[in-house]
């Protein structure tokens, strides 16, 4: 119905592109998308559901992977701003449920960095099993130290950085081969599997462990291994070439589907099943085929892979802060950017955020609730797991806004759209429906079962719907209560972001980006 024109569009939209650099092409594009959605631990701890985990598998990646890619694709070809859903939201719904919507998709990265050095810790106990005697605080202090490093290689100038993520990216390729080789050896050599990935009888819903409601709690860890591909279109504007936003989803989306099929087949025909739910299992795994030292050189691949993961959430989650100090909905100074072209700020800002979050839950909790190591390490993985849950489920609610963001576009945008069109309008109907739909039921399967019940209950009570029964209990609870807070953090932040922020009058400065007057000027 509309084209976009100046007059519509955010500050961040007329100037980002003048401060920031072109740097990145489809292969570099490609890296953060692997980066950021392939987090190859979860193919171990998806083990939990049996053969049955192929099949959660292919329902994720045909309800929910595939329509967000198609949807992001559409987006990204006719918006390809800096700050992706912030932008496509404030397009379809307006100021604050853009900024809602970024902050929704801002929150979790930040921390999903905690994560990714609990993982690297992980990897680095198994090749170095000397560091497994580290205490809960100990970890923590290497955690903060990955973060900190992660900010000071964030900031440097964009393609050194990348050049090394491109670099780890290729290591990490190497080494999922490295563990569906050893599956293929293993077998090889008249081993029998250690779980039978064949037997389909385990997907009937009757089975124990079978494709129910049940056992939907596995759909969630899905979703949750699925989330971000939208988050590489945070760098919108230092992308060399549009072709290569629709090229990513598609070869990402590729090596995504592949690397998880693979590394989840190896660990179930190689690992046994008591170990195999622990994240280092996929390292495990080529140990068990070719020996020790490969088992342990794969899993210091692992742990550096885990690193730059770290340092590519920080540089692009950064950019939503970065986009939202633009258009003033935070403080001017969060758009600064240091010689190197970089916004330093954002990233700090969060390499803060991050580092304290670390510090509470390995450092100041375990230390305050006494009992042992044992205490410390309960406390520890309570507070992990709640807010990775929380993380998905906050996560999965931009996933729902970005899939009506896409409908309301497709119409307010006719012009456009028919210009830019990746798909029929059906298809994205389709998309919106099935992915929407998959996210929702992600929100519902991870505030209904809880990721390590022997440690957090979730039993006190039944909810029904229809057929399908919603428990709830401490976990809902936690789970639900941390993202209701965080929700109402993103609105009161908006809120204090507009006081903070003055008016734009004349000229002034992000960095050395001199940003024009809201009428263009």
């Amino acid at each position: 119905m509309t084209t976009a024109d100046q007059s519509e569009l955010l500050i961040s939209e007329r100037v980002a592109g003048g401060i920031l650099p072109k740097v990145l092409t489809t292969f570099d594009m490609v890296a953060i998308f692997v980066a950021i959605v392939l987090f190859i631990t979860n193919s171990a701890v998806m083990q939990g559901a049996g053969p049955a985990s192929f099949g959660w598998w292919i329902i994720g990646f045909v309800v929910f992977l595939i329509p967000c890619a198609i949807a992001t694709g559409q987006l990204g070809v006719m918006f390809p701003g800096e700050g992706s859903i912030y932008l496509w939201t404030h397009k379809a719904f307006g100021a604050f449920w853009g900024f809602f919507a970024g902050f929704c998709a801002w929150w979790p990265g930040v921390l999903v960095m905690v994560a990714t050095g609990t993982a690297a810790i992980g990897f680095i106990n198994y090749a170095f099993p000397s560091t497994a005697s580290w205490s809960v605080q100990e970890q923590g202090a290497v955690i903060v130290g990955m973060i900190i490093l992660s900010a000071v290689l964030a900031v440097l100038r964009f393609r050194v950085t990348q050049t090394v993520v491109n670099v780890v990216f290729v290591l990490y390729g190497l080494a999922i081969l490295a563990m569906f080789a050893a599956g293929i050896v293993f077998l090889a050599r008249g081993h029998h599997a250690v779980v039978n990935p064949w037997d389909f009888s385990a997907y009937k819903p009757s089975a124990g462990l079978g494709i129910n409601f049940t056992n939907w709690t596995f759909f969630g860890l899905v979703v949750l291994a699925l989330l971000g591909v939208e988050v590489p279109l945070n760098m919108g504007v230092e992308i060399r070439q549009t072709r290569s936003v629709t090229r990513y989803l598609l070869w990402g989306s590729a090596v995504v589907i592949i690397a998880y099929l693979l590394a989840n087949w190896a660990v179930m025909v190689t690992v046994p099943a008591k170990s195999a739910a622990n994240p280092p299992a996929v390292a495990q795994a080529v140990g068990v085929a070719f020996g020790s030292v490969p088992g342990k050189i794969t899993a210091i691949v692992l742990a550096l892979f885990f690193l730059f993961i770290t340092v590519v959430y920080n540089y692009s989650f950064a950019r939503l802060i970065f986009v939202s100090g633009l258009d003033q909905r935070l403080p001017a100074m969060m758009s600064h950017v240091n010689r190197n072209k970089v916004p330093d700020v954002a990233v700090w800002v969060q390499t803060i955020i991050a580092g304290a979050f670390a510090l509470i839950a390995y450092v100041l909790v375990p230390s305050l609730v006494g009992g042992g190591a044992s205490s410390a390490v309960s406390s520890e993985t309570r507070i992990y797991d709640i807010l990775q849950a929380a993380v998905t489920v906050i996560w999965c609610i931009s996933i729902v806004v970005l899939f009506i963001d896409v409908l309301i576009i497709l119409r307010r945008y006719r012009s456009q759209f028919e210009q830019r069109r990746i798909a029929h309008p059906a298809v994205f109907w389709a998309c919106s429906i099935v992915g929407g739909i998959a996210a929702f039921i992600g929100i519902v399967s991870t505030l209904s079962g809880s990721w390590n019940a022997a440690l957090i209950t979730n039993d006190t009570g039944v909810l029904k719907i229809g057929s399908v029964a919603i428990d709830y209990g401490t976990w809902f609870w936690w789970v639900g209560g941390i993202t209701l807070i965080s929700l109402a953090v993103g609105s009161v932040l908006y809120v204090l972001g507009r006081r903070t922020s003055p008016p734009t009058r004349g000229l002034h400065r992000a960095g050395r980006a001199v940003i024009p007057r809201p009428d263009g000027s």
